[in-house]
């Protein structure tokens, strides 16, 4: 009895301490009971200073008048991509902090209104040309100031660019930067080159980027740019983690070159002479929410502009909006940072510049001669197939009119379906023909890649910009024609050639679909049939397709 009795003691005690574990677990890495919650959405460039200042006020407990405890979370998101999600209803966050203000007034353009008029500026950062310090010292820099037009030539002429970099950087200066219809760098790029071109420091109108010259200079700096991110973090982490001879410079904040630029060599940022944007990060209240969100965001509001958070905002490289907070690393000579820079502050644009930009990009950007590779072989049976043919679909949607496309489906063999279409005249003929595959054979993977590859040779041109991507479930047992060798890869990466490749599901080669992306300066993703459409989407923004926000 005694033994049974205490075997009943002892198992109420382990029940109410795991139900103590279990509440003390849920409160320290969940909102409270009765919680005020307050979602931030906020650009990605600002995601290390907010994850930690987050972190620090949830802990602090502060409450509201009432009472209530406030709780914040963060979702990070470039402010075109927010303008579009939020247009569509798909969030409205009690605080949303973009790179500029002007992004709320796209928004209410748009038709919400909500973030209008209660905006203050958190954090600020100068939007620079972030480079290897071996580059940007070849082109005699510190010493040499250069700018916007300058780096947009380098990138354009060969020849200039070999005699500046004395040819030990690769023929060519591979540029880039962020989807202008996605991110605010991106946008303000555009921008800062119109702005320099046009030798204004006043917010440029329409009529300027209407200019031929405008037009011209916005069109050479395009023209060499070889990929565009989805976002400002991942094109500064992206820069860092491929290399030099990946990309040599791109467009960001001076804080992202903060993050990403030590190591050996390390990146450095250029103030352009002529001038650039800052970066003011307005955080600005919903103000259709609730008075009890409105009043728990403007508590985490004003803890942001605090002492505590601004001195951790500068540890994270932002330049601090509170004139008590003292600056030191590593916004310091140290990282190449220039407290004094930049010496000219571009006005910020219009609503009505903003949509004029996107316009002229579109106009500007470099044409993409792409390659569809298509497994359509027996183990794409399914769900497979009928998500890979929406993805794809969705991606030729989004191909701007003066695109090539070529699609080479491939089973026991490939076979070309469309061969160098320009895609606005059969935009609609290209997607019948990815609804009409069904799947069925084996797998000959090498062969539809070498096919690929043949059909880029036979098209390219110096007016389009070269770009094969490549989706599989399976291992390659039907090839005959070629393997997966030197030669495979050295014509799949000529003429320039980028590669983006998918591996569908857990029984794709990997290894090889990785080696291969790796070897054209591409991709490589691991895809299933939950991401296939996320990934296809990534892919657009990185041509350059009609994504996020535009007319």
């Amino acid at each position: 009895m005694r033994v049974k009795l205490f075997f009943n003691i002892l198992l109420l005690i382990t029940i109410l301490g795991l139900t103590t574990m279990a509440c003390s677990l849920s409160t320290s890495t969940g909102p409270p009971r009765n919680a005020a919650l307050v979602e931030v959405v906020a650009n990605t460039s600002l995601t290390p200073w907010l994850q930690g200042a987050i972190e620090d006020f949830n802990k602090a407990k502060t409450k509201t008048a009432a009472g209530k405890p406030v709780f914040v979370s963060l979702n990070p998101v470039e402010s075109g991509q927010a303008v579009a999600d939020m247009t569509t209803g798909a969030y409205l966050p009690a605080l949303w902090i973009p790179d500029s203000e002007v992004w709320a007034n796209v928004l209410a353009e748009r038709g919400q209104t909500s973030f209008q008029g209660n905006c203050v500026s958190v954090a600020e950062s100068p939007l620079v040309i972030a480079m290897w310090r071996p580059i940007a010292e070849s082109l005699g820099w510190p010493g040499r100031s250069l700018g916007w037009l300058d780096i947009g030539g380098l990138a354009a002429d060969p020849s200039a660019w070999a005699y500046y970099s004395g040819g030990q950087f690769g023929p060519t200066l591979r540029m880039g930067h962020t989807h202008p219809g996605l991110s605010g760098t991106g946008t303000s790029t555009l921008l800062a080159i119109v702005q320099a071109a046009e030798s204004k420091s006043d917010a440029v109108t329409v009529e300027d980027i209407q200019q031929p010259i405008v037009q011209a200079s916005v069109g050479a700096f395009e023209g060499t740019v070889s990929w565009f991110s989805t976002s400002t973090d991942h094109l500064g982490q992206t820069m860092r983690e491929r290399g030099i001879g990946y990309l040599g410079a791109a467009v960001m904040y001076e804080s992202t070159v903060i993050r990403y630029g030590g190591g050996d060599p390390d990146i450095v940022p250029i103030y352009p002479f002529e001038g650039t944007f800052v970066a003011t990060h307005p955080a600005c209240v919903n103000g259709a929410a609730s008075a009890e969100t409105q009043e728990a965001a403007t508590l985490f509001r004003d803890y942001l502009l605090g002492q505590e958070a601004q001195q951790l905002a500068v540890a994270n490289g932002l330049r601090p909006v509170n004139d008590s907070v003292t600056t030191g690393a590593p916004l310091d000579a140290a990282y190449g940072v220039d407290l004094s820079q930049p010496e000219v502050v571009f006005s910020p644009p219009t609503v009505d510049t903003i949509y004029a930009v996107q316009d002229l990009w579109q106009a500007a950007r470099k044409d993409v001669n792409l390659v569809m590779i298509l497994d359509v072989s027996g183990s794409m049976d399914g769900n497979k197939i009928r998500n890979m043919r929406q993805a794809a679909i969705q991606f030729v949607e989004q191909m701007g009119d003066d695109d090539f496309i070529t699609i080479v489906p491939f089973s026991s063999q490939p076979l070309v379906l469309i061969h160098h279409e320009q895609v606005g005249p059969a935009r609609q003929n290209v997607v019948r023909t990815i609804e009409s595959m069904e799947a069925g054979g084996d797998t000959a993977l090498y062969d539809a890649i070498g096919l690929g590859a043949n059909s880029i040779a036979n098209s390219t041109s110096s007016q389009t910009s070269n770009a094969m991507v490549v989706l599989t479930d399976g291992l390659d047992n039907n090839s005959f024609q070629y393997t997966f060798d030197r030669y495979l890869i050295e014509i799949a990466t000529a003429n320039d050639t980028t590669v983006f490749t998918i591996a569908y599901g857990d029984d794709a080669d990997q290894e090889v679909l990785a080696e291969l992306a790796s070897q054209a300066n591409g991709n490589f993703y691991p895809g299933n049939e939950a991401n296939i459409a996320a990934i296809y989407q990534e892919m657009s923004a990185a041509f350059g397709g009609s994504v996020g926000i535009g007319r």
